[in-house]
């Protein structure tokens, strides 16, 4: 069954920046960096980003406290390599996870970020064919 995702922009002012919004959420601001843009908002690539660490820690943290796994904190960074040539996509994505736990281990982390990987983050899914993404992982006390 197919369940439509929707989101629009809309210009602001007379470069290229514009407001996003989605559902009935605040709106956030999208720009690009002078001269092209003012750099008054969140880039195309950085929304990415943000897109696949959101997408991942949704998908890591039901997985740890399905294994009774208690979490005191996550925190997920991602940050990309670009092409030097156009289109200057990324051509690798580091993305880290540190695991604020009193009872998890290195593996129950490594097993979770694997289940989001494989299975259950669709922004994952959908890069890890044209991008190579590696994660780094870290546990500590919670």
């Amino acid at each position: 069954m197919e369940t439509p995702v929707s989101v629009a922009v809309e210009l602001i002012g007379e470069k290229v920046r514009l407001r996003g919004s989605a559902r009935d959420l605040p709106p956030l601001t999208a720009d690009y960096f002078p001269p092209l843009g003012d750099g008054q908002g969140y880039s195309g690539l950085e929304l990415l980003l943000l897109s696949l660490a959101a997408c991942s820690a949704t998908a890591v943290l039901p997985m740890l406290r399905s294994m009774r796994k208690t979490v005191a904190g996550l925190k997920v960074s991602a940050s990309g390599v670009r092409r030097t040539v156009h289109p200057t996509s990324f051509e690798r994505i580091d993305i880290e996870f540190v695991l604020a736990s009193p009872d998890a281990d290195a593996a129950d982390l490594r097993k979770a970020v694997a289940l989001a990987e494989g299975s259950i983050c669709p922004v994952w899914a959908m890069l890890k064919g044209s991008v190579e993404i590696v994660p780094a992982l870290k546990v500590v006390p919670g």
